[in-house]
C-alpha cells in the first residue's frame, strides 16, 4: 500500500520541481520550441480549472480538492490492496490533485508549461498534475469498465 503513496509522493516531487523550474527560469508567456508546431514549453498561469473555467475560485478549490483528497484515499485503502491497477489510478489521481493544489494554496495560481497544438488547434497548455489526474481517471474508468464486466459474466 505505501509504494502506492511513494508512486504519488514521486510525481507531486517531479510535478512542482518542473512547474518551479518554469517559474523561475521563464518569463510570464515566453515559449520554447520542442518540436516545431506541434509541442512547445511555454510558460502560462492559471487561476482556474481546466480549460480555464472557474477562474479565480480558489475557495471552490480548496474545498473542493480536500474533499476529493479524503475520498481518493479512502478509496485507495478500500480497493488498492486488491488491484495494482486501481492502486496506480488512484495514486495517479492523488498526485494529481495534490499538485495543482500546492500551487493554488501557494502560489494563488497553477503553472502549467505543456503547449501541444493539432493541426491549428492549440490545446489548453497543462503540466504533470494535469497529465496525472488525466491518465488517472482514465485507468479508474477501464478498472470500472473490467470489474462490470468480470461481474456480468460471472452471473451469467
Amino acid at each position: 500500500m505505501w509504494l502506492y503513496y511513494l508512486f504519488a509522493g514521486a510525481i507531486i516531487i517531479l510535478d512542482q520541481l518542473t512547474k518551479w523550474i518554469v517559474a523561475q527560469q521563464m518569463e510570464l508567456r515566453e515559449s520554447i520550441p520542442v518540436i516545431e508546431n506541434f509541442f512547445y514549453i511555454t510558460s502560462h498561469r492559471n487561476t482556474g480549472a481546466a480549460w480555464g473555467i472557474l477562474q479565480g475560485q480558489m475557495w471552490f478549490f480548496y474545498i473542493v480538492t480536500v474533499i476529493v483528497v479524503g475520498v481518493i484515499i479512502y478509496y485507495m485503502n478500500q480497493y488498492a490492496k486488491g488491484s495494482r491497477f486501481v492502486g496506480i489510478a488512484l495514486a495517479l489521481l492523488l498526485a494529481g490533485a495534490i499538485g495543482n493544489f500546492i500551487d493554488r494554496l501557494f502560489r494563488k495560481e497553477v503553472v502549467d508549461f505543456f503547449d501541444v497544438y493539432i493541426g491549428s488547434y492549440n490545446y489548453p497548455i497543462f503540466n504533470i498534475a494535469d497529465s496525472a489526474l488525466v491518465i488517472g481517471v482514465i485507468l479508474v474508468m477501464i478498472a470500472t469498465f473490467v470489474d462490470e464486466r468480470r461481474k456480468k459474466g460471472s452471473t451469467s
